[in-house]
């Protein structure tokens, strides 16, 4: 029996292993490639012998890399902001709030999110055009909106569900408006929610590709994804793989710290379904 409790440890730690490896590695080879210049990017050495560093400033040096950052930061923070505001308002609507319709609504908006946005490309694109808000930052901002939003709502909605009503009932006893009962009772217990849903929306934003290039004409409004899509080499025969790595490098860096900070609180919101006494 002990033998047996050890084969399985064992086979469990080599499959996390091997789990590791496959998602990390692509990650680690995108960083020894950004450190590889010429005919060095065609070997398969684990490690240059001669780090390379320039093509980290080539990627600055060569096209306004840092205003893409900023913009994409610019975007993602807004979004994450009108998604959490819009979407804790909405799911005290859907969740508190007994009117008619509620479920075919709230399925409504999970229906949204299913849609790909090819699909709804040039219908946005329509909209975007008469608001006046082509190659602006705010139109990627409302157009992101279209598959932020609902994932916010449904998550939001489902954690304030299960929420005890005891905790309602008492601040309404106690005088609370509806406004008094989200902002003081409710949006404390969200914090974990709220940080898991907000860093998938920042997510989401970060890396959206198609919205961001359709929506924007000019270098100085495009954001990473597109930007880093739209680096080229010397001639139109050449790739700089080099400079497409080191970029994707600095830019997947601020994702993984994200998460590292809020680690917690996104598996505390993944798995809370009760408030613990």
């Amino acid at each position: 029996m002990r033998a047996r409790r050890l084969l399985f440890r064992a086979g469990f730690a080599l499959l996390l292993a091997l789990i590791l490896v496959y998602t990390v590695f692509p990650f680690y080879w995108a960083i020894v490639s950004s450190l590889k210049g010429g005919s060095a990017l065609f070997s398969a050495s684990l490690w240059p012998a001669r780090p390379e560093w320039g093509n980290y400033a080539a990627v600055f040096r060569e096209q306004p890399f840092g205003r893409n950052i900023l913009n994409s930061v610019v975007v993602a923070g807004s979004v994450v902001t009108l998604s959490l505001v819009l979407g804790v308002a909405a799911a005290y609507a859907l969740g508190r709030v007994q009117f008619r319709g509620r479920s075919t609504l709230l399925v409504a908006i999970l229906g949204v999110s299913m849609f790909p946005q090819v699909a709804v490309l040039s219908g946005l694109f329509e909209l975007i055009r008469a608001l006046g808000l082509y190659n602006n930052l705010a139109g990627l901002t409302l157009s992101y909106l279209i598959f932020t939003l609902p994932f916010t709502i449904w998550v939001l909605t489902t954690f304030l569900r299960e929420l005890p009503v005891e905790l309602e009932e008492a601040a309404v006893m106690d005088g609370a408006t509806p406004f008094v009962v989200l902002t003081r009772i409710f949006l404390p217990l969200l914090g974990p929610a709220m940080a898991t849903t907000g860093l998938l929306a920042f997510i989401a934003a970060w890396n959206e590709f198609l919205f961001a290039l359709t929506f924007t004409l000019t270098d100085d409004m495009r954001t990473v994804p597109v930007a880093i899509a739209l680096i080229s080499g010397a001639s139109s025969f050449e790739l700089p793989w080099g400079r497409i790595m080191a970029a994707s490098v600095i830019v997947t860096v601020p994702l993984i710290l994200l998460v590292l900070v809020f680690q917690r609180r996104i598996v505390s919101g993944l798995t809370a379904g009760a408030v613990k006494g």
